[in-house]
C-alpha cells in the first residue's frame, strides 16, 4: 500500500471505496489528527478551522443537515441537474488525454433496467486500477445529458459484489466546511473515529431521565418515536453520522438537542437554588399605611396588571429569600412605576435602593422623574455618574456610605470598588440587556444580599426567558395604560420622502414635535449609510428650514445632551435629529412624529422601542421607516412586520428568528449562539421539557452529588461553570 501522504492515497480518499478492516489502522484518543483517513498533513489545518483538533472532536462535529438519497433510479427517471443514484455494470472503460497532458478516466455503466450512464473523473488516473469491466457499481451524482445518454462527473461510487442485493439508500450527512475541505474528507475521518472510539464514550444521562424526556417530548414531534426513550449515547453518535433513514437521524439529533438544553438548565436551576438558600435578604414589608402613601405619590391610576405585578414584588420583598424578578412588557406598558414602588418601599424600611441604567441620559431622566415625584418628602435621591468631578464623587460616596442617601440612580459608576453602601436593600437594573452578566453580578457580591428587580425594555421571547433569564421569576405586563392613542407605521422609499416631509411640516405647524432617527452619527460612504450630523445639516437648510431643528447623539457632553433634551421637552425645539440614544427613557407626549432613516440597519425590537417614543400621550403617532437605497426585498419584508403589528411580543419572536439569540449568558449581545446543535426558536418545546426535568433534578439533588448525576455534573461545570457564580442576577 502506498504511504498515507502519497498523491495516490490522498486521491483515493475522495471516493467511497469500502476498505477491509485489516487495512484500516485503529484510531486511539491520542492519535494525531493528521494520521486519520481523509485528513493527512495537508488538511490538518483545515480541520482545525472547523473546530476539530482531536479525534474525539469528530464525534461531536454534528452534520448541519442531510441529503435524503432517493431510491435507485432507472434511465427514464433521470433529470439533468437533479442528484440521483443508479446501479449498473461496467461494460467499457476509457482514458482520454488533453494537449496539456491532463487526463480523464471513465466507465460506461449498463444501468439495470436499461440505458447507459458514463461516469468520469478528471485527473484521477489511478482509478483505472480500481475498476474493470464486469464490476457492479452504485453511482450517486448529478447527471448531465450528453445526446442519447447521461454523464456523471466525479460521482460517489460503491463497488457491489456480483450477487449482492441492492443496499438501502441512506441519508447523506452534510457538514459545515471551510475552503479546501470536502464532505468526503470529513465523512472518512468521522467513519474511522466512529469505528474505533464509539465504545469509549460514556453515557451522561441516566436511562430514567431519557425515558422521562421522551414521554414529555413525544407529543410535540412530527413523527412517532421508535422507542420510549431518547437514544443512548453510542446509538445516537452512530445514527447522527451514519443514519440508515431520516427518522433515525432526527431521533439522534433530538437526543443531543435535549442534552445541550438539560446541561444548560441544570446550571440555571442550580444557581437559582443556591441564590434562594444561601444568604438571606432583608425583609422589606409594605404594610397598608406604607402601601397607600406610595400609591399617593404616583400621579396616575395604575392598571390592573401593574397592581398585580406590584403585589408580586411586595410578596417577594417581604421574605428573606432574595428577590430575583424580571419585569417585562411591551413598550409603554408602565414598567418604571413598578421599580419606583419597590424603591420607595425599600426606603420606608430604612434600607437604600440603587438603580443602575446603561446611559447618562437615561440616568438623568430617571433621576429627574424621581425628584419631581418625591418633591416635599424626606427621601434623598442622588445621581452618580462617571462624569462627576473627583470631589463630587468622593463626597457622594461618603454620603452613600453613612446612609444619608436613600435612592442612588447611576450608570456603571455604581459598580466602582470604592462604592460602599450603608444598607443596600434593593438593586433595580433597567435596560438589562445593555449590561453583561459580570457587571450585574458585582453589586450582588457586596456585603449584603439585596433584592433584585430586573427591567426589560421590550418583550422577551419565551425561549430567551427560559435561558438567559431562566433563574428569575418573571412578571409580564401586557396591558397598556388607558388613553394611549394608536401609532400609524409606514414603509417608504426614497421617492416618497418629499411627500413625507411635507406631511411632517404640516404637523409641525399645527404644534406637534418630531424625531428624526439614524443609526450612525456620521455618514459612511463605503457602506452607503447616512449620518445624523449630515442629515441634521440638510434638513435645517432645506426641508425643515422654517422650524427649530437640533441634534442629539451619544458623543455629546452629558450636560449638553441633557440641555437639548430639556429644550425639546419644553417645546423650544420642534425637531430632534438623533441617534438611537433616544431609544428609551424619553417621554414627550407632544412628539408624535418619527422618521427613521436607514431603518434596515436596526433590529425589529429596537425599531419597536424607538416607535414607543411617539405613543406617550393621547395624540395619534406617525412613524415612517425609510430603508437604504439598495435594500433587498427580504429586508423590506422584515420591516413590513413592524408595519403590520404593534404587538411587541410578536415582534420579539420574529426578531429572534431573524437575528438569533446572541450569547445567552449575557456576555455578548450579538454573535454565535451558545449551543452546538440546539436552536432556541425551532426547539423551544424540547427546551421546556429540559427545564422541567432540570428543576426536578436540582430539587432532589441540589449539588448533583448522586452517583447517577456525576457525569451530568461534570458537563455542567465544564460548559457553564462561570454561570454557577453569575447566573442569579440575570
Amino acid at each position: 500500500m502506498p504511504p498515507s501522504d502519497s498523491p495516490m492515497e490522498r486521491d483515493r480518499s475522495l471516493v467511497s471505496i469500502p476498505e477491509s478492516t485489516e487495512s484500516r489502522k485503529t484510531v486511539e484518543p491520542a492519535t494525531p489528527l493528521q494520521y486519520l483517513p481523509g485528513v493527512g498533513p495537508l488538511r490538518v489545518e483545515l480541520f482545525h478551522k472547523i473546530g476539530v483538533r482531536r479525534p474525539i472532536d469528530l464525534l461531536f462535529l454534528f452534520p448541519r443537515s442531510y441529503q435524503d438519497i432517493a431510491p435507485f433510479q432507472g434511465i427514464t427517471e433521470l433529470e439533468p441537474g437533479i442528484r440521483a443514484t443508479v446501479v449498473g455494470q461496467i461494460v467499457e472503460t476509457d482514458q482520454r488525454y488533453s494537449f496539456d497532458g491532463r487526463g480523464s478516466f471513465g466507465v460506461l455503466l449498463a444501468i439495470e433496467g436499461g440505458g447507459y450512464v458514463r461516469c468520469v473523473w478528471f485527473n484521477q488516473m489511478f482509478r483505472k486500477e480500481l475498476y474493470c469491466r464486469g464490476m457492479r457499481l452504485v453511482a450517486t451524482g448529478v447527471p448531465k445529458a450528453t445526446g442519447i445518454s447521461f454523464e456523471m462527473r466525479h460521482p460517489d461510487v460503491v463497488v457491489l459484489p456480483p450477487d449482492a442485493p441492492l443496499p438501502e439508500p441512506k441519508p447523506l450527512p452534510i457538514y459545515s466546511l471551510t475552503d479546501g475541505l470536502q464532505q468526503k474528507h470529513v465523512a472518512l475521518a468521522v467513519g474511522a473515529v466512529l469505528e474505533s472510539l464509539l465504545g469509549t464514550i460514556e453515557e451522561a444521562m441516566p436511562e430514567s431521565v431519557r425515558q422521562q424526556a421522551m414521554t414529555w417530548i413525544a407529543p410535540t414531534l412530527p413523527f412517532v418515536p421508535s422507542s420510549d426513550s431518547l437514544m443512548a449515547i453510542d446509538l445516537a453518535l452512530k445514527a447522527i453520522h451514519q443514519p440508515s433513514k431520516m427518522q433515525e437521524a432526527e431521533e439522534a439529533r433530538l437526543r443531543f438537542i435535549f442534552q445541550e438544553f438539560l446541561v444548560f438548565q441544570l446550571a440555571i436551576a442550580s444557581k437559582r437554588y443556591k441564590s434562594r438558600h444561601d444568604k438571606p435578604a432583608p425583609r422589606i414589608e409594605s404594610n397598608g399605611l406604607v402601601h397607600s402613601r406610595i400609591l399617593k405619590r404616583i400621579p396616575f391610576t395604575l392598571t390592573q396588571e401593574q397592581m398585580r405585578v406590584i403585589e408580586e414584588v411586595r410578596t417577594d420583598m417581604a421574605a428573606e429569600i432574595p428577590m430575583n424578578r424580571l419585569v417585562q412588557g411591551d413598550v409603554g406598558s408602565g414598567k418604571t412605576v413598578i421599580a419606583q414602588y419597590a424603591m420607595l418601599a425599600t426606603v420606608a424600611n430604612k434600607y437604600q435602593a440603587a438603580m443602575m441604567v446603561p446611559t447618562e441620559l437615561l440616568a438623568r431622566q430617571h433621576f429627574e422623574r424621581l425628584k419631581n415625584q418625591l418633591a416635599g418628602s424626606q427621601v434623598m435621591v442622588e445621581l452618580l455618574l462617571g462624569t462627576l468631578s473627583q470631589r463630587e464623587q468622593t463626597e457622594l460616596r461618603q454620603r452613600i456610605a453613612i446612609g444619608t442617601v436613600d435612592i442612588i440612580v447611576g450608570t456603571q459608576a455604581l459598580l466602582s470598588e470604592f462604592i460602599q453602601f450603608h444598607s443596600l436593600g434593593l438593586v433595580v437594573i433597567d435596560e438589562q440587556h445593555k449590561f453583561g452578566v459580570e457587571q450585574r453580578a458585582q453589586l450582588r457580591e457586596s456585603r449584603t444580599v439585596p433584592h433584585y428587580l430586573i427591567m426589560s425594555a421590550t418583550p422577551i421571547p419565551r425561549s430567551i426567558a427560559m435561558t438567559q433569564f431562566g433563574d428569575l421569576d418573571v412578571s409580564v405586563l401586557r396591558e397598556k395604560p388607558p388613553g394611549r392613542a394608536p401609532v400609524h407605521t409606514y414603509l417608504g422609499d426614497e421617492s416618497q420622502q418629499p411627500k413625507w416631509w411635507e406631511f411632517v411640516g404640516k404637523q409641525l405647524r399645527s404644534g406637534r414635535q418630531a424625531y428624526v432617527v439614524l443609526p450612525r452619527v456620521e455618514a459612511d460612504s463605503e457602506k452607503d449609510s447616512l449620518g445624523a450630523e449630515q442629515v441634521y445639516a440638510a434638513l435645517k437648510a432645506n426641508q425643515l428650514k422654517e422650524f427649530s431643528v437640533e441634534l442629539l447623539h451619544g458623543r455629546m457632553d452629558g450636560d449638553e445632551k441633557q440641555q437639548r433634551l430639556s429644550d425639546f421637552e419644553k417645546g423650544r425645539i420642534q425637531v430632534l435629529v438623533a441617534t438611537t440614544v433616544i431609544e428609551v427613557g424619553i417621554d414627550v407626549p407632544n412628539a408624535t412624529l418619527m422618521t427613521i432613516l436607514d431603518a434596515d440597519r436596526l433590529g425589529l425590537a429596537q425599531l419597536h422601542q424607538l416607535r414607543g417614543r411617539v405613543t406617550r400621550g393621547s395624540l395619534p403617532g406617525y412613524v415612517c421607516l425609510f430603508p437604504c437605497k439598495n435594500t433587498e426585498s427580504r429586508e423590506n419584508a422584515r420591516l413590513q412586520t413592524l408595519v403590520a403589528t404593534d404587538d411587541g411580543f410578536r415582534i420579539a419572536e420574529e426578531d429572534l428568528k431573524l437575528r438569533g439569540a446572541g450569547d445567552l449568558l449575557g456576555t455578548k449581545q450579538v454573535g454565535a449562539a451558545s449551543f452546538r446543535i440546539a436552536e432556541l426558536v425551532r426547539d423551544v418545546d424540547v427546551l421546556n421539557v429540559a427545564r422541567r426535568i432540570a428543576t426536578e433534578i436540582i430539587e432532589s439533588d441540589p449539588r448533583l452529588e448522586l452517583p447517577e448525576h456525576a457525569k451530568l455534573c461534570k458537563q455542567v461545570q465544564s460548559k457553564h461553570g462561570a454561570m454557577w457564580t453569575l447566573g442569579d442576577v440575570g
